[in-house]
């Protein structure tokens, strides 16, 4: 196989990175674009030989990794950031190419969080601290202690940007890491690789390694070297890694999925709550912290649907390079059959499509509102993972809550509402690891994030993050207990 392909002008390495350098695999898989369904080339495609060398990798470099400095560690940090910026037209059309999301995002929003993601937690680091504290006369001092080789396994909806949410914090904290990109969407993992290579990182500290699904990810999860996992994705290969994680007593932190609801209340500002509805069309609706289930109260669902309506007809679907696209492909052919037959039993069971509830031409599926639909049918309780919402209606605050709270998932929850205590009595009993009040998708790398129920286990982010990904250690020493050598 060829080891690199050209991609929108960009040279790209298709093998794996393990220990400072490119290998290759006997077998490969192919990587298509969504937005025409073309080759972009064959990828290196790892088993349990490439899962075991990463790891052995990433264990001979971790106790020098461990042992620098956190100056010197946020030092090389930075110094992947500026690479990244550096580097940011070629990642942003590399990706949009790779994984179909809006260029102009990319280039605007994402890109930029890449790099700020490796600041952040540089900063973070050398600000980590904790007040010592006495206990008796004895003093106690916690210090945040490298764990060791970790596992880092990433989705395909926002590749390179949730990827470095999670190699960032666990680089900062002194871990080695093992890259498990998605295979639908792998090639700005690769791009990382070589970024984190001309800023100076170690050989063995970063590993990227490309395959299919439990074909490395169970080499890789099983390992008996690897002190800790991170998984974004979905609940059946989270209950899969999390029996790997389970038999070695590895702690894992998992962000799962999501049914997350948008409450809109009749005191809300209309227009404001329709902007928040219709951008929940972002990424083809390919987001886990979308709010799917859109929840209004009766006196003024007419209205709202009236403006939904008439503001989400407008949206461009199309070329996600074009600047003018506000909605791109699903990310696969098999996600588009798993969207559309979503919808299909949906309206077999009796929803109806406002709008939408077809497919276009190619990975194209039209933006959806289905109403019409009970609360304990497939389409209200299952993720779509795609551009599909739906419409209830509610009478009274209770029932809204109600329903709201009526799924097995907890990732998040927006309101609308022009009532400050109605809000604060509100959000008080969601259940959902982040509310929006009058507002979606605002996030800081301060915030803990994560998800209640089937939407994860554990929080990451600020200090968060380094909980995670180090052993917290506390030292307690007895007083007068020295001897003078003087």
């Amino acid at each position: 196989m060829a080891d690199k392909v050209i991609v929108a002008g960009v040279s790209v390495d298709t093998r794996h990175w393990i220990g400072g350098r490119r290998v290759a695999s006997a077998e490969t898989f192919t990587d298509t674009s969504p937005i025409d369904g073309s080759t972009l080339g064959e990828i290196a495609r790892g088993g349990p030989a490439e899962a075991e060398a990463a790891v052995a990798a990433a264990k001979a470099a971790f106790p020098a990794w461990a042992a620098t400095s956190p100056a010197e560690r946020a030092r090389v940090l930075h110094a992947v950031a500026d690479g990244v910026e550096k580097r940011l037209e070629e990642l942003a059309i590399v990706e949009t190419t790779d994984n179909g999301a809006l260029l102009r995002s990319h280039r605007r929003g994402v890109m930029p969080r890449v790099a700020h993601n490796f600041r952040f937690f540089a900063d973070r680091l050398l600000r980590l601290e904790h007040e010592d504290f006495e206990t008796r006369g004895h003093t106690n001092h916690v210090s945040w202690d490298p764990a060791g080789p970790s596992v880092l396994i990433t989705p395909w909806n926002a590749p390179l940007m949730l990827a470095t949410w999670k190699v960032a914090p666990a680089l900062a904290a002194g871990n080695t890491v093992v890259l498990k990109p998605a295979e639908w969407s792998p090639l700005t993992a690769s791009l990382l690789a070589d970024i984190a290579a001309g800023a100076g990182l170690p050989a063995g500290v970063l590993n990227v390694v490309q395959g299919y699904g439990s074909e490395i990810g169970d080499a890789l999860t099983s390992h008996p070297d690897v002190r800790r996992i991170s998984f974004t994705g979905s609940v059946p290969t989270a209950r899969r890694i999390a029996g790997s994680a389970a038999a070695r007593l590895t702690p894992l932190s998992l962000e799962l999925g999501g049914k997350s609801p948008l409450l809109v209340f009749a005191d809300a500002d209309l227009d404001l709550a329709v902007d928040l509805a219709v951008e929940q069309y972002d990424n083809a609706g390919q987001v886990c912290l979308a709010a799917t289930r859109i929840l209004v109260e009766e006196t003024v669902a007419e209205e709202f649907t009236r403006r939904f309506v008439e503001k989400a007809s407008a949206l461009v679907q199309g070329d996600p390079r074009e600047e003018a696209t506000d909605v791109g492909p699903t990310i696969h052919p098999r996600q588009l059959e798993k969207i559309d037959g979503f919808v299909r039993r949906a309206i077999t069971a009796g929803a109806r499509a406002v709008i939408g509830g077809h497919r276009r031409d190619g990975q194209y599926y039209a933006p959806t509102l289905l109403t019409d639909v009970a609360q304990d049918s497939e389409i209200v309780q299952e993720e779509v993972f795609g551009p599909v919402l739906t419409l209830q209606t509610f009478g009274t605050e209770e029932e809204a809550v109600r329903l709201a709270d009526d799924t097995r998932f907890g990732l998040a929850a927006t309101v609308a509402t022009g009532d400050h205590e109605r809000a604060e009595r509100v959000t008080a009993q969601l259940v959902a690891g982040t509310v929006w009040v009058n507002c979606f998708f605002v996030r800081d790398l301060q915030a803990p994030f994560g998800g209640s129920r089937h939407s994860g286990v554990g929080r990451e982010g600020g200090t968060w993050s380094f909980d995670f990904y180090c052993d917290v250690k506390n030292t307690v020493t007895a007083p007068n207990g020295w001897k003078n050598h003087g």
